[in-house]
Parts: structure tokens; sequence; C-alpha cells
């Protein structure tokens, strides 16, 4: 039986129940063949856009009541990278013209939540994308829900659909797509325009949902990509690699030592000599951090007055300035300390990747 996707509503009868677990979603929809989906695509838009204002139909959103159903809100956007034959009909919020609510599929609207979901009980863990109902599923997840909705405003990667025969996993969890990695194949184009091969197999995007970080879905990932080439001497991941996926790195190598000589940050095509050693590189970092924190510390015992106490020397800087107050009181002994430590550690953070690697709670 077919999931109850929110059909349009015609004025405003109440929205259907939502869906149980025995109900198929998108993805779990067998025999879907894209020309089709998009011609019912195009029929519908077409309607649409050919019916009196009479017929006006509206989309129940949870939380947001509904949304009318008019074509300036509907847009076709391309599934594959430098592939325009293939498109979805989406809907764009009206307060948001940056976010998708639902997609056109089988004849009816589905939202963006439900489209990431599935019945099917075999699908938990990482599973290879195969179908086009599963390439729609990686779509959804890099493209709106990492490019739109997830995505911060600093990060610098550019958001692209992946090409049509990308080699691509999807982390299920308990019926929902929880995130995904994609790999540039060895012996790979590395673009359309030359004819470099990639030397070696490079986990090129990234990507975990908000609400399943914390729960090691990062590990996994780079534990199934290691397995998957394991009879490869050496594994690159894409450059740049951000600092919080060097922190996952770093854990992961600290747990499987035998991966230690294996990963690489690479530049395409990989050559050896556009490769870093990951485990190099993180320990050569802890060493200069090392280095600082030791630097750091000498230089305030050399600020020191010698014989005199913390005690004395605040005393001393207010017998010197007795009506003013001291820079730091207001930072330091008003605040509560747990929240001054936070504020300093996030502002030191750094965003930057091409692996889309997005917190420390992917670990």
């Amino acid at each position: 039986m077919m999931a109850a996707a929110v059909a349009p509503q015609k004025r405003w009868r109440e929205a259907p129940p939502s869906a149980r677990a025995d109900h198929l979603y998108p993805v779990d929809i067998k025999g879907g063949k894209p020309e089709a989906l998009e011609e019912e695509a195009h029929s519908y838009y077409t309607k649409i856009l050919e019916e009196p204002s009479s017929a006006v139909e509206f989309l129940s959103i949870p939380g947001r009541g509904k949304v009318k159903l008019e074509a300036p809100l509907m847009h076709f956007l391309p599934l594959y990278k430098e592939d325009s034959k293939h498109k979805l009909l989406v809907l764009i919020d009206p307060q948001d013209k940056n976010t998708v609510l639902a997609i056109y599929l089988h004849s009816s609207w589905w939202l963006i939540e439900d489209v990431m979901k599935t019945a099917d009980h075999s699908r938990e863990g990482l599973k290879q994308v195969q179908t086009f109902e599963e390439r729609i599923v990686l779509f959804v997840l890099n493209v709106i829900i990492f490019g739109m909705l997830e995505r911060s405003l600093t990060h610098d990667v550019l958001f692209v659909p992946h090409s049509e025969k990308e080699c691509a996993k999807i982390f299920w969890r308990s019926g929902d797509a929880a995130a995904f990695y994609t790999v540039k194949v060895k012996g790979s184009l590395c673009d359309g325009y030359s004819s470099q091969c990639y030397m070696l197999p490079v986990l090129d995007t990234m990507f975990v949902r908000k609400k399943f970080r914390r729960g090691g879905v990062g590990m996994k990932i780079l534990h199934d990509f290691c397995q998957t080439f394991a009879a490869e001497v050496a594994l690159g991941l894409s450059c740049p690699v951000s600092a919080v996926m060097y922190q996952v790195c770093q854990r992961f190598l600290e747990t499987h030592p035998e991966e230690q000589s294996r990963l690489w940050e690479v530049e395409a095509p990989g050559d050896w000599s556009q490769r870093v050693s990951i485990w190099l590189k993180i320990q050569m970092e802890q060493k200069l951090q090392k280095k600082s924190d030791v630097s750091c510390y000498m230089k305030r015992l050399q600020n020191d007055e010698p014989g005199q106490s913390d005690e004395g020397r605040m005393n001393q800087k207010v017998a010197h300035s007795p009506n003013k107050a001291l820079p730091y009181e207001a930072e330091e002994f008003k605040d509560d300390p747990e929240e001054t430590r936070k504020r300093h550690y996030h502002s030191s953070r750094t965003h930057s990747s091409h692996v889309k690697a997005l917190e420390e709670d992917m670990m």
C-alpha cells in the first residue's frame, strides 16, 4: 500500500492522516521510469497553468497550515549535474524562496521529510544508491536538505547535484535517510574537460543531517570507505578537508591504527605530489599546539613580577585606579565561566571543506 502522500486539497478540506509504518514512500515504489515521472509532472504543471482561479488547491504543511498550489511557487530543478534532461517539480515556500516544501512524484505532492523515509526494514545502515528513486533521495539530501535547509551561511562549498552515475551510499537509520557519502572511483574521469583520471579512490562529498549527529555516523562512513576499498594501498579525501573532518579522522585513525598510512588529503587526480598524509598532518598540528601552549605559558611567567601573588597584583591595579572597573570584571567574574568558555570555543572554529562533514557531533 502506498503511503499517504500529502495530496492537494480543494479549498479548506482537512489534511489526511499521517502515513503508517506499513505504507510505502516514494523510495519504496518499484519500477518507476524517470521519463514517465517527468511526463506526469509536466502534465500536472500545465494543468495548473491552464486551470481557472476558481479551482484553487492547497497543500497542508504540518505546523504551517495550508499553502496555495500555484504556478509561481513551482519550479523544475535538474536532478543530475551537467544534465538538463531529468528534472523534478518542486514547491517553493512562499515565505522563503530558498526553501523547498515538497516534490511532485507519482501524481502526488510529497513533503521533503516523507521523501526521506522508507518502509523497507532492510534499508538500514549504509546502502549503495542503485535505483532512480534512491537517486532522488540523494538529490534531496545533497541539494535541498544540506544546500538549502542545514547549510551554514559561512560554508564555502558549491552545491551542485551529483552526476547520474555517481558512486554513492546513503546511511539509513530507523526508516530515515540520515546521511550520504560519494566516492570518485579510481580510474574515473576527474571532470568532463580533460582526460585526467583519479589515481586512487577518493571520498568526495559527505553529509550527516543535524538530527542524526552525535551518533558516530561519520566514523561509520570512514570505516565503510576503508573496508570497501580494502585492497587499495592509498585512499583519498577530497581537498580541502575541514578542521572538523580532521577531528573525525583523528578519532577514526586512533581507533583503527592500521588505516593511518592509507588516508591522504588529495587534489585531483591524486598524484603523489598532490597528497598529504592525514595522520602525519594530525601529528604535526598536535605538536604545534603543544609548542604554542608552552610558549604562551613561558611568556606569562616572564611578564609576572617575582614574589607577588595574583591577588597582590590585582589589589595593586585597583589601588592605581580606584574609580575604574577592571576591564576583565564583566567578562570573567560576572559571566558564568562555562558560558565564557563556550564563547571562546565557538569563536575560534573554522569552516571549510569540500567533504561535507559538518560539526564535531558527527563523530
